[in-house]
């Protein structure tokens, strides 16, 4: 017999996995469990665009990358508006299950983390929240020695006649990537000169733009719900969110705005 729909997606077993712990059910527990499984598995998605999109700059595929980039704006306009769909949950009604969430946090995602890593925000001491020995620290170490799309966008920008400074060569790969005036200029020089790259480089600032708009959203959502309680987990919730809104991805393509 021919695969079929459901055994090709394993829906069976997929529809096993929202599984509440309040006792009686409270109704939007299945909500809140559904949401975060779909960021966990747009966040798969998105670490198997970037790894694609590290490649396509390391072998100066122009049009790749800004394929792929367009490709993950799109997804992360999906993850801000399932955050509209979050909030149509009351704060009651998060507060009537909230304790079965024990330490459970978002705080937690190791894939999430593996994002920032990837995307060249680096703090190793994230890694110490993730449980020793387990699958989801082993991937976040190896992200983190790991070169980032930044460190991949330089080899792009190479091929294009800009010199990468030997500080940015032989950095330490465990530390965030951070703006460099030399990178900067070749940038804008690329800007005036190879107006073709501007597509890409607008493209990377739409990503990076979007991102930051999911952080705000979800900083916002979160401060909703509930207020400024201490987060599941451990976490200091909304004090431990804001500390990364507005953080760039790109802040070499953010540094040359002043300078059209």
């Amino acid at each position: 017999m021919p695969m079929n729909y459901a055994e090709y997606l394993k829906v069976d077993q997929l529809l096993q996995l929202q599984q509440v712990r309040s006792e009686p059910p409270e109704h939007d527990e299945t909500l809140f469990i559904i949401i975060h499984q779909v960021y966990e598995l747009w966040f798969k998605q998105l670490l198997h665009e970037f790894d694609r999109l590290k490649s396509e700059f390391s072998n100066n595929d122009l049009y790749g990358a800004i394929h792929r980039l367009g490709r993950t704006r799109t997804i992360m306009k999906t993850l801000v508006s399932q955050l509209d769909i979050l909030e149509t949950m009351t704060p009651m009604s998060f507060a009537s299950f909230r304790d079965r969430l024990e330490e459970a946090s978002g705080f937690q995602s190791a894939q999430f983390r593996e994002m920032e890593f990837v995307l060249g925000y680096k703090r190793a001491k994230t890694i110490e929240f993730v449980p020793e020995s387990s699958p989801s620290r082993a991937r976040l170490v190896k992200r983190l020695n790991e070169r980032t799309v930044v460190d991949c966008f330089y080899e792009f920008l190479a091929h294009h006649g800009v010199a990468t400074p030997a500080e940015l060569l032989n950095r330490d790969l465990t530390k965030p990537t951070e703006p460099n005036k030399d990178i900067q200029e070749g940038i804008l020089k690329l800007y005036r000169e190879q107006p073709q790259l501007a597509i890409l480089f607008e493209q990377m600032v739409d990503y990076d733009e979007g991102q930051q708009e999911w952080r705000y959203r979800h900083v916002k959502m979160v401060e909703r719900t509930i207020g400024n309680k201490q987060g599941t987990g451990g976490s200091l919730g909304v004090a431990f969110l804001k500390q990364s809104l507005f953080k760039s991805i790109f802040p070499d393509l953010w540094e040359v705005r002043h300078k059209f």
